[in-house]
């Protein structure tokens, strides 16, 4: 049986607790109630943006990954790519964390990960 939290609750809770802490989160694409694969864009100010996304590891664990990041002089590629991912798969929620070290409402250590 998955253990896995139903993807609206786990949304819910990331806007919620980044909203909390005097940030801006907003879902860019609702995906699949209960399983949909989750994307996290996470930018300060709406810039620099990051994408990360749960991927399995070797030891069976899913682990947030930095996926994809924003490179200055072709922004418009970030925002291609999320659609196309959004394309290939409708059931996925795309969220944004506009936020000083968003990352750390995901869980992602950087020095770590």
């Amino acid at each position: 049986m998955d253990a896995r939290l139903p993807a609206h609750l786990e949304v819910s809770g990331l806007l919620r607790t980044v909203e909390a802490a005097g940030g801006f989160a907003t879902v860019l694409a609702k995906g699949e109630r209960d399983a949909g694969t989750i994307l996290v864009v996470c930018c300060e100010n709406g810039r620099d943006s990051r994408l990360f996304e749960r991927m399995p590891h070797p030891d069976g664990d899913r682990r947030w990954m930095l996926v994809k990041e924003e490179l200055a002089e072709n922004k418009l590629e970030f925002s291609e790519y999320l659609e196309r991912r959004r394309r290939q798969d409708p059931d996925t929620w795309i969220i944004e964390l506009d936020i000083a070290n968003g990352e750390q409402f995901i869980g992602f250590d950087i020095k770590k990960d």
